[in-house]
Order: structure tokens, then sequence, then C-alpha cells
């Protein structure tokens, strides 16, 4: 089983970074070419709510991807550092169930709670959410499949 490990601070332009890289071992573990725009999708939907969580509640700490390949299935799981007593009552608010959208350059829009998992649920074949009180991890995974 192989897996890739990349930690980055906790800034927007280091999710591009992460979405190429996800892509690019995706590709080598033998996801079918298909499958490659949702992978690259759901791990920039996943690090970006990882780093919105981090900027506004702990922006010293990396961001954790690791990416795995068992020959069957392929597995990414997105890791932030932000405690259960920053992310509020629901446990998933701040990083992965509450998002901005500005319109028209005015004032963000507060999405509704749920909508970046609910993405990333359409994109991956399985997704979990966990918690460890020292942070969330979303682990996505894809079923080896030949284009």
């Amino acid at each position: 089983m192989a897996t890739v490990e990349v930690t980055f601070t906790p800034l927007p332009v280091h999710v591009r970074t992460a979405r190429l890289i996800a892509t690019a071992v995706a590709r080598r573990s033998g996801v079918a070419e298909s499958l490659l725009d949702e992978v690259r999708l759901a791990v920039g939907e996943a690090c970006s709510r990882a780093v919105e969580a981090h900027l506004r509640h702990c922006p010293g700490q990396p961001i954790r991807v690791a990416l795995t390949n068992d020959g069957e299935q392929f597995e990414v799981v997105v890791t932030d550092a932000v405690p259960d007593a920053d992310h509020g009552t629901s446990g998933l608010s701040a990083g992965f169930g509450a998002g901005f959208a500005a319109v028209n350059g005015e004032a963000p829009l507060q999405l509704p709670a749920g909508v970046g998992l609910a993405v990333i649920a359409g994109l991956a074949d399985d997704v979990r959410v966990a918690s460890d009180g020292q942070g969330t991890s979303v682990t996505m995974t894809w079923k080896r499949r030949t284009a």
C-alpha cells in the first residue's frame, strides 16, 4: 500500500497545489481518466473547507493530506487541526459545513451548512467525516476502475 503525505500552510493558494498533487497521484495509482476531475474537485473542496477553518481558528497549524492506493481503491484524507471546541456545536460548522460566497463584490452570503460535504459526496464513491477532538478528517475514496 503506497501513501503520499502532504502538509501545507492554510492559504487558499495552496489548495491548487493539493488538487494537482491529488490528480497526479490518482493517475499514477490507476484511477480511471474519467474520474480524475472528480478527484481534483473533491480534494479541492475538502482542502478549501480546511483552509477556511484554519484561517479562522488556527492559522499557524498545517493541513494534512494523505493519498493512499491499496490496489483496489484510491483514498484521500484531508485533516484539519481545528479542535472541536472551535468548530462549534455541530462539530463541522467552521471547517466543513459553512462557506461564504461573494455576489458581485457585495457582502458575503453564508451558504447552508453541509454544502461542501454534499458536493464532495456527489464526487467520491464514499465519504466519511471523523473528529478526534483535535481536528476533523474527511476521507474520500474512489474504487479502482478501468477507463
